[in-house]
């Protein structure tokens, strides 16, 4: 079940998500986007999750106003690309064109945002598909189908089927960052888990993989700043 409270003026929205796993309430502020949920027990009340939510409406403020403002894309501004700030600039023609530390974008700047997106979305399609390709062959695996998508909670997963799906953000890591998160998902292939067995083939694949998720934390919820 999905459902959404608002608590207090100017109203917060809360996402209600009951489990069956849930013992207690567990009240969550996204990193990527600062949206607000709130698991609670399959067989728990509304009025009982309205009453915690709204005792820690305190909390809730006080966080959300440490979280930092979105980041406009405009011409003359920079974003992140292989972990490299490049500038945006106008540019001529149909097609985006990255000229050494520039961005060419065609159109008008209103028409920015989507105009990048479909680049930054290609692009990580290329460079997820070559690298997830390559640490499935190491591993003697194989690839079912690769999606991109913009997704908050995770940068990457692994189905059963072997299905991979990427964010396409990770475009604007480095990209050693981006080539831990494909071998991590390839490794999911062999162990669907975070087992010390799995993180000892992560480590088998991809040596010294510990800097690069370090990066993801230090780093990730920067990448989600960006408006497209």
């Amino acid at each position: 079940m999905t459902d959404t409270l608002h608590i207090g003026q100017p109203p917060i929205p809360v996402r209600l998500r009951r489990s069956a796993r849930a013992r207690r309430f567990s009240l969550r502020i996204s990193n990527a986007d600062g949206s607000v949920s709130l698991t609670l027990p399959k067989r728990s009340s509304k009025r009982a999750a309205m009453a915690f939510a709204a005792g820690q409406e305190a909390w809730l403020r006080r966080n959300l106003d440490k979280r930092p403002a979105q980041i406009e894309l405009r011409y003359g501004s920079c974003l992140p690309f292989d972990g490299s700030p490049v500038v945006l600039q106008p540019g001529q023609g149909r097609s985006v064109k990255l000229e050494n530390d520039r961005l060419s974008v065609p159109g008008l700047e209103i028409e920015l945002g989507p105009r990048l997106r479909g680049f930054l979305k290609v692009a990580a399609r290329e460079r997820m598909a070559v690298a997830a390709e390559h640490y499935a062959k190491t591993l003697g695996q194989r690839v079912s189908r690769i999606t991109i998508r913009d997704t908050r909670s995770r940068w990457g997963s692994c189905t059963s089927e072997g299905n991979l799906m990427f964010s396409w953000r990770l475009v604007m890591a480095p990209r050693l960052v981006q080539d831990y998160v494909a071998a991590h998902e390839v490794c999911h292939l062999i162990e669907m888990n975070h087992s010390p067995t799995y993180w000892s083939l992560v480590e088998e694949v991809f040596p010294g993989y510990q800097i690069q998720r370090k990066w993801l934390k230090a780093n990730g919820a920067e990448l989600h700043r960006f408006r497209f």
